[in-house]
């Protein structure tokens, strides 16, 4: 991964209020907050002030001043001090003070007070990521905080952003983003949920940008909405041009920022001498690129691991491929130059690509040039045939992202510049999850049954990665607990992966599940749809402000067999099924023959961003989808 991200909302504020900081008693009483900002609020940030000041192309200072009053302990996250910094960034000096409901001063902090800690994760060998961290540690509500923390920076690359409300149930009374610029220099922004543009100021030779929000009542979390930042007051800085320890770019354009990271990269994708014939060893007898890549990327996977080393510049300069080739290891942007460089060396051009990873995290701003990365990956272009791939897995096939980095943009780092292009999606056609059951109800009402499921695309990322990562006994304690049902035992599980470029696992299942048919007098109440009953519910009765964001496209098919008990009849069978919206079809049905109960269910769930007068409809199809599926049949005992 890559940490050194551009849009890290700064949490705090800075200084220049018309008081002094950190003195002077009473300040910040909790009384003095209205009582509109209070509701459903557990923390309201009464004063912020962010100032960034670029001193010269390659410097910037930064100083934060932020006052919050916590209500109560659902809010004490955000009473404390948290700030990266590394050979980049650098902590002058931090100050704070911690006040009681009335605005009295009950301690200031010592320096020794601040924990300096490792900014290591499990993951990373090497990093000058540390971190300065601090909390009061008060237990009587309402109280306030107020820190002040200045820092340097030691290149332009990083700029901050500002997000007032930076968490849910935060309300704010007035916060402030100043930045200053020299005349000339062109200061990049984008603005989202602020009304107008920023107050500008010019003099000494400088422009000075002002943004100011106040009065801000907390927002209400909205199930399935899109990024928070896109939901509430943000602004995103970007440079135009800017200086990382002596390397100077632009990011005006993809183009220019790509041309950049080519740049910062050039002439790292060398190979030794061994690891050379070790190509011409593997590939020279195919005549098929496609297979070039599928030999060399199992290669890659074979004989490295991922490592994270964040140092300096080397959060985006990448290690060489001779690096990488001697030890084994390398971050994201190692193991991907590595593998260019394999394929390089086999005839097969390739490009790195940075882009925004995490599951479900599609959200980008095409328009806007700007780091909106953390993460690095390969493509083989060919046409309709380009060829992704993930070098940090050691089990992915190659031409397969999964949903971590698939459907959303990526910059190909290239000589000529950079290029946003899109990866591809798994839809509906690719991501399935195919079910069939078949089972006995006993007398009793327990359930014995097999299930074999079949899933492909997105839908076995999950289980993909547990059969890689975790021992048979943590599979085994997680499949004994994962399954919707009150009571079970698993009496058999194995599971099968069907390689292909979009990857399929076959699991198949014995259990029993205790009790799952309820029984009164000569009745028996049985749920056909015994392991995929849809969770989603929502509530259309209060006015939705965001919009929709559906971030997974699928396919469900479940065909449920179940032997009624000797002895039993159907009484009561539910009606068939069928619903069509703009967010997805679904459909069941249920009959019996023969003593056989046959339940046959689809679900297609679509992806993409719906506006938010669409919600009542989500509500309607939603709850439709989720009284069918607990839907039951009455069986009588004749």
């Amino acid at each position: 991964m890559m940490p050194k991200l551009l849009h890290i909302f700064c949490t705090a504020g800075l200084l220049a209020w018309a008081v002094p900081v950190l003195a002077g008693d009473p300040a910040y009483p909790a009384a003095a907050i209205p009582a509109e900002l209070k509701e459903k609020a557990h923390t309201v940030k009464r004063r912020e002030e962010i100032r960034f000041r670029m001193t010269g192309l390659g410097e910037a200072r930064l100083t934060r001043h932020y006052v919050i009053t916590v209500l109560d302990p659902a809010g004490s996250e955000d009473a404390g001090m948290l700030e990266v910094y590394d050979r980049l960034r650098e902590i002058r000096s931090i100050r704070g003070v911690l006040y009681d409901a009335g605005g009295k001063t009950i301690k200031r902090l010592k320096q020794s007070d601040i924990e300096d800690l490792g900014g290591l994760d499990n993951m990373s060998l090497a990093s000058d990521d540390r971190l300065k961290k601090h909390i009061f540690y008060h237990n009587v509500y309402p109280y306030t905080v107020e820190y002040e923390i200045e820092m340097r920076f030691n290149c332009t690359f990083i700029f901050p952003s500002w997000m007032p409300q930076s968490r849910r149930n935060m309300a704010v009374e007035q916060s402030r983003l100043v930045v200053s610029v020299p005349e000339s220099y062109k200061l990049r922004y984008r603005q989202f949920h602020y009304g107008g543009a920023p107050q500008v100021t010019t003099g000494k030779g400088e422009s000075t940008y002002t943004w100011e929000a106040k009065q801000l009542k907390v927002h209400t979390a909205e199930t399935l909405a899109p990024a928070w930042w896109r939901c509430v007051t943000s602004v995103w800085l970007s440079p135009s041009e800017f200086e990382m320890e002596r390397y100077k770019g632009s990011m005006n354009t993809w183009e220019e920022f790509g041309k950049f990271m080519y740049t910062l990269n050039e002439g790292r994708d060398r190979l030794p001498p061994d690891v050379q014939q070790t190509v011409h060893a593997l590939t020279d007898g195919l005549a098929d690129p496609a297979e070039k890549i599928k030999r060399l990327y199992r290669y890659l996977q074979e004989h490295t691991r991922y490592v994270s080393i964040q140092l300096g510049i080397g959060g985006w300069q990448t290690f060489d491929a001779a690096y990488v080739a001697g030890k084994g290891y390398g971050d994201c942007k190692a193991l991907s130059n590595y593998m260019h460089a394999l394929l390089k060396e086999a005839g097969v051009p390739s490009y790195c690509a940075l882009i925004s990873a995490g599951r479900g995290d599609t959200d980008f701003e095409p328009d806007f040039p700007s780091n909106q990365f953390n993460h690095m990956i390969l493509c083989v272009p060919a046409g309709r045939d380009t060829t992704w791939l993930e070098c940090t897995s050691a089990f992915l096939p190659a031409g397969y992202l999964s949903g971590f980095t698939s459907n959303r943009p990526a910059l190909l780092v290239m000589e000529q510049g950079g290029k946003l292009v899109r990866t591809p999606v798994y839809g509906v056609e690719q991501s399935r999850q195919a079910r069939r059951m078949d089972a006995q109800v006993t007398p009793e009402g327990h359930v014995q049954a097999r299930v074999s499921t079949y899933y492909t695309g997105e839908r076995q990322d999950e289980l993909g990665q547990r059969l890689h990562v975790q021992s048979r006994e943590k599979i085994m304690e997680w499949i004994r607990t994962s399954l919707s049902l009150p009571s079970y035992d698993v009496e058999q599980y194995n599971c099968v992966e069907q390689p292909g470029a979009v990857p399929a696992i076959r699991e198949e299942l014995a259990l029993t599940a205790r009790n799952y048919a309820s029984i009164s007098g000569k009745r028996m109440f049985l749920a056909p749809n015994f392991l995929n009953k849809s969770s989603l519910r929502v509530d259309a009765a209060t006015q939705r402000r965001f919009a929709i964001h559906l971030p997974v496209a699928y396919t469900e098919t479940d065909t449920v067999r179940i032997a009624i008990p000797a002895g039993y009849t159907p009484e009561s069978l539910p009606a068939p099924v069928a619903l069509q919206s703009p967010f997805g079809s679904y459909t069941a049905s249920v009959k019996v023959q023969d003593g056989t109960l046959t339940y046959i269910r689809t679900m297609q769930h679509r992806e993409g961003t719906f506006p938010a007068s669409a919600f009542s409809e989500l509500e309607k199809f939603s709850e439709a989808v989720y009284k069918a599926d607990r839907s039951r049949i009455v069986l009588r005992k004749e």
